[in-house]
């Protein structure tokens, strides 16, 4: 659905009056790599559609992240415009088109068959995964100077729970990203950041997948509210779970 259609109001529990709207949104296609940042995007149960659907391994199946492989935040990732159009299907001439420091741009078909791996691991949870095959995986051993494959969430028969901890996130699923399906952050909050910075950061330092500008009430309470937008005869409801802390990346 589009932005302004799906999330371009998230009201605060009564009256009607808008206690936030949505600035910007964020999908991350590969875990760990670059952002896009969209006017719209289709909200599906994982959260956003392509966000997290991708994720490099190493050769013993183990995701890496930026925490160890820091050459991930150079990654670029492009999809076509319109894959994120409500109604849109791939077809065996789109792509999902991925370049890299002194790398040949790679281009992964995104209708293609795949085979499927086994062992696949994500922090806590393994299970079986599509491979997007030898070419890229060669592309991306050739950049991390070591074995890596490159694999998709097999949706199919694969589920991936959020945390179990939180009790309020409990019963709905994620791909290849962190706990919870939104992380989201409120602009109030970078402004009070940058206030007792040396030199300001921007929104992308924190990758959020949507960032909200919130009017009506405090930003640092942004945990404790129960967000939603009324859509014709559906609901999308966005509870607030817990305060997410974001590591340090060097």
């Amino acid at each position: 659905m589009a932005m302004e259609k799906a999330a371009s109001s998230l009201l605060g529990g009564g009256g009607g009056e808008p206690a936030a709207t949505v600035k910007s949104i964020f999908i991350y296609p590969i875990k760990s790599c670059r952002g896009l940042a969209v006017s719209q995007a289709l909200i599906i149960s994982t959260g956003f559609r392509w966000d997290r659907q991708w994720v490099v391994v190493n050769g013993k199946g183990r995701a890496y992240t930026q925490r160890v492989e820091p050459k991930l935040a150079l990654v670029q990732v492009e999809l076509p415009p319109e894959a994120f159009a409500e109604d849109w299907q791939p077809t065996p001439y789109d792509h999902l088109v991925i370049r890299a420091p002194g790398m040949d741009t790679l281009k992964i078909p995104l209708a293609a068959e795949h085979t499927t791996i086994d062992d696949v691991s994500v922090w806590e949870w393994s299970g079986s995964a599509y491979d997007e095959g030898a070419e890229v995986s060669e592309w991306f051993s050739t950049y991390f100077g070591k074995p890596s494959r490159l694999v998709r969430f097999k949706e199919a028969s694969e589920t991936r729970p959020t945390d179990p901890y939180y009790g309020q996130g409990q019963g709905y699923k994620i791909m290849f990203t962190d706990r919870f399906p939104f992380l989201i952050a409120s602009q109030g909050s970078l402004d009070a950041l940058n206030e007792i910075l040396k030199e300001p950061v921007p929104m992308n330092r924190f990758r959020p997948k949507c960032q909200a500008l919130i009017k009506r009430m405090e930003y640092l309470a942004l945990n404790q509210m129960k967000l939603y937008r009324h859509f014709g005869p559906t609901k999308c409801f966005v509870q607030a779970t817990k305060i997410n802390d974001r590591c340090t990346l060097g």
